[in-house]
């Protein structure tokens, strides 16, 4: 497991979020990225989720007091997988990208297909 303090990690999220362009950023809508520690619920080698309504699936009645899209970069799992600090800033790029893919109404087949699984 890489030692990485949680400040290096979520600058290195951080980073992720500088390397996709501002336009593309700009169309990101209602979206909020966190990072936790561990994922919730039955897989704990899960890397990062999207949890909301992708833009494809929102109607005309979607906002209206909605609370914002969460996208969730897992810290702990990441580490757990990568050999050294090159590797989980790698990690965490392609992470945040699959995850505000998942935004845009990409799906993991997609993705998968794109080189972003």
């Amino acid at each position: 497991m890489v030692e990485m303090s949680r400040e290096e990690f979520e600058s290195a999220v951080d980073d992720a979020l500088d390397m996709i362009p501002e336009r593309l950023l700009d169309m990101v809508d209602n979206v909020v990225i966190l990072v936790e520690d561990e994922p919730e619920g039955d897989d704990p080698d899960l890397l990062g989720l999207y949890d909301g309504v992708a833009l494809t699936d929102r109607g005309s009645e979607w906002g209206l007091g909605e609370l914002p899209d969460r996208i969730f970069i897992f810290r702990n799992p990441t580490l757990r997988v990568c050999e050294d600090a090159d590797h989980v800033r790698e990690e965490v790029a392609v992470t945040v990208v699959h995850e505000i893919a998942h935004h845009f109404g990409i799906d993991d087949d997609r993705l998968h297909e794109l080189g972003w699984s």
